[in-house]
């Protein structure tokens, strides 16, 4: 009897079906007032008109292993266009029978960040272990050792080329800034003010500028018969780039520490060196994750402005492939798929950004 009415009690205390589940849900979401409602309404009208036709011209209809001559009739999309081009797409000029060279190397990459995704793993082994794919990663772009023949810098292009100027440009990018904020804050005055004007002046110019530059002004002050690859002065242009405006946004994360937190490191004898290591950066950076995240993403995106001064960059070697008259007419499929490359790898530094967060949240 006891059980019975136990039972009893908790079927009285459950809330109606109405405000639990998927319909409570959509209740206080989505129609929880009239201005709500209505855009709900609308939303899914806009849905119901949009969303079929699409998933019909890109699924149903669509063609995915065929010739340019067969898509011309069908009404769907031309999925075609990216498995007839997409060792060219992927891998630009690199020789036909070497590019499992980069395959190889961008696979290094992939297996090192998501490695590099778990804080357990930041030891001095995972150091030695990015030292080491390095080179074995440069050694398989450039060759010219153990027997692999060697390829020329001008010669590198789709992904693995946007993947080098991202994720090295940021990898870079990122102490550089944050060097230059605490020299914004530097109580000397000639650090100060040379941090003041670089940051003032990079942050003033688009990104374009500083790759044209790089191309175009840089080698003009050059030595006769002095070089420097183009790739390696984008690569530069970006660094400084990014460097800026991360260090305007750790710059913020500096402001927001109480001066407690430096007469605390003081009172126990730590000289500046030592208080920004241990004190002040980890909290200052652990709150400007957000923005600095914002901000790397925003230069990861960037990176594809590279195309301007012919470097043959992911997009670059897309819109290649559409010059040619047999797949100029299947731009949206082509560029669709280099859309979803950008979002898969933003999506990968947003999503661990929020995990880093969590990680780092200490509830204060």
């Amino acid at each position: 009897m006891v059980e019975k009415d136990i039972k009893q009690k908790k079927e009285e205390v459950k809330p109606p079906v109405a405000s639990k589940g998927a319909v409570g849900w959509i209740r206080a979401n989505l129609f929880n007032n009239w201005f709500n409602s209505i855009l709900t309404i609308i939303t899914l009208y806009a849905l119901w008109k949009t969303a079929p036709p699409f998933f019909r011209w890109a699924v149903v209809d669509s063609l995915w292993f065929s010739t340019g001559e067969a898509c011309r009739g069908a009404e769907g999309a031309c999925w075609s266009v990216i498995p007839a081009n997409i060792r060219f797409i992927i891998f630009g000029f690199f020789p036909y029978e070497s590019q499992w060279r980069p395959l190889l190397a961008m696979i290094l990459l992939v297996v090192l960040l998501f490695y590099s995704r778990d804080r357990k793993h930041w030891k001095k082994s995972l150091a030695y272990a990015w030292v080491a794919g390095l080179v074995i990663m440069g050694l398989l772009m450039k060759g010219g050792l153990l027997g692999l023949a060697p390829v020329e810098s001008t010669q590198w292009g789709g992904l693995p080329l946007t993947l080098l100027l991202s994720v090295f440009g940021l990898t870079a990018a990122y102490p550089l800034g944050v060097v230059l904020a605490l020299g914004r804050q530097s109580q000397m005055p000639a650090v100060k003010s040379l941090c003041i004007i670089y940051i003032e002046m990079i942050r003033g110019v688009p990104l374009i500028t500083l790759l044209f530059m790089s191309s175009i002004v840089f080698p003009l002050f050059l030595p006769e018969g002095v070089t420097v690859n183009v790739i390696l002065r984008a690569q530069v242009a970006i660094i400084m780039f990014t460097a800026a405006y991360i260090a305007e946004v750790v710059r913020g994360g500096l402001q927001g520490m109480s001066k407690g937190q430096f007469e605390a490191a003081e009172s126990m004898g730590l000289n500046y060196y030592q208080t920004m290591r241990l004190v002040i950066l980890p909290q200052a950076l652990k709150i400007v994750i957000p923005p600095t995240v914002s901000q790397l993403i925003s230069a990861l995106k960037d990176t594809s402005l590279v195309v301007i001064i012919a470097l043959y960059d992911l997009l670059k070697t897309t819109q290649s492939t559409l010059s040619d008259p047999t797949w100029m007419a299947y731009s949206s499929e082509a560029y669709i798929f280099v859309a979803l490359i950008y979002f898969f790898c933003c999506y990968f530094m947003s999503s661990y950004s929020r995990r880093l967060e969590k990680e780092l949240d200490t509830g204060l």
